[in-house]
């Protein structure tokens, strides 16, 4: 008896083949399914590095604040014992010095001056009684009669020193002096361009007389004077 079927269109023919296939592509499917991950889409990117420091960071230890401790306790005050004064105080009488209608009234004998010595030195340009230099006692103008009379004096007595001479030394020798209270001259004084006209300009001064001092508010003082002397080459 022939077959009705085909023997090609057998469908249990490879069936268990089938089978394992499917099993596999069921697995598969499952596997993909459970692996499967989903992500938000995001295009802002952070990238972030970070470096671990092989140093250890030293650990700075917070000291401990301490408490200032409280202010000591204010002082007792102290007592004051109050001491009775025994001793008596004796009342101060002032008497009135008004004087009495019949007091008599003593008078007070007269205060003489003391004149006191006027211990200054007064310019010759502005004191007020100039030095009077002998023969100028009855002149009006005493101190334009005391210069005339100066440069008299030093004609009189001018020498030119024969070292100088022979030197070619010439020049202007100012020369200072006072006239002490007493009249005397006093105190003199030289500045020139060589000591020999110095020593002859001091020698000319020294050879002045004896003069009436000067006076300011009628008491006499010392006066300053100076004067050029010129030694000149003929």
């Amino acid at each position: 008896m022939e077959p009705k079927k085909n023997p090609n269109a057998d469908l249990t023919k490879n069936s268990g083949l089938y089978f394992a296939i499917g099993l596999f592509v069921v697995l598969l499917l499952s596997y993909i399914a459970i692996e499967h991950k989903t992500y938000d889409k995001d295009d802002n990117f952070e990238y972030t590095m970070q470096v671990d420091s092989m140093e250890e960071e030293e650990v700075i230890q917070t000291q401990q604040l301490k408490t200032p401790p409280p202010p000591p306790p204010p002082a007792a005050p102290e007592i004051i014992e109050v001491v009775k004064n025994e001793e008596e105080v004796k009342e101060t009488v002032v008497q009135s010095t008004e004087t009495d209608q019949e007091e008599e009234i003593v008078e007070m004998e007269d205060v003489v001056e003391v004149e006191e010595d006027l211990d200054i030195d007064v310019p010759f340009a502005v004191i007020e009684d100039a030095p009077v230099f002998p023969g100028c006692e009855s002149a009006k103008n005493k101190k334009k009669c005391f210069q005339e009379m100066m440069q008299k004096h030093i004609r009189k007595y001018f020498r030119y020193p024969e070292i100088a001479q022979e030197m070619g030394v010439q020049g202007r020798v100012n020369i200072m002096f006072t006239i002490d209270k007493d009249g005397s001259i006093t105190n003199i004084r030289k500045r020139g361009p060589d000591k020999n006209l110095e020593k002859e300009a001091v020698r000319i001064i020294s050879k002045l007389p004896k003069m009436t001092p000067g006076r300011q508010r009628g008491r006499a003082v010392r006066v300053p004077f100076s004067i050029p002397i010129t030694f000149k080459l003929q």
